[in-house]
């Protein structure tokens, strides 16, 4: 039987901790991965990787990532959208709408 690796990590006040480097590597999390805890009848608390649920959208989420990390990286490039942009689109896509689910057709596959 494998030996157990325990570790410790601290609560920051708003009940935030940070995920171990050797549990991190074990787990294979990278950033933005998400984690699942298990509360079992006894009191433990199992930490594991969550796995992706369907509907998950592994582009979008890497896609998700990078704008998160432009914005962070550069916030000197963020600009706000004028009436006049706002108006323009609005006049462009009001009263259109469009169904998620629907089927696309041959034309847009």
């Amino acid at each position: 039987m494998a030996a157990t690796l325990e570790v410790e990590s601290t609560l920051t006040e708003r009940y935030q901790t940070t995920v171990p480097e050797t549990i991190r590597r074990a787990l294979k999390l990278g950033k933005r991965d998400k984690v699942r805890y298990t509360l079992r009848p006894n009191g433990e608390v199992v930490l594991s990787r969550a796995t992706p649920t369907e509907g998950d959208d592994p582009v979008l989420e890497k896609f998700l990532d990078f704008l998160a990390s432009d914005m962070a990286s550069h916030p000197e490039q963020h600009r706000t959208v004028g009436a006049g942009l706002a108006n323009r689109i609005q006049s462009l896509v009001g009263g259109v709408e469009v169904d998620l689910d629907a089927a696309l057709s041959e034309d847009d596959e």
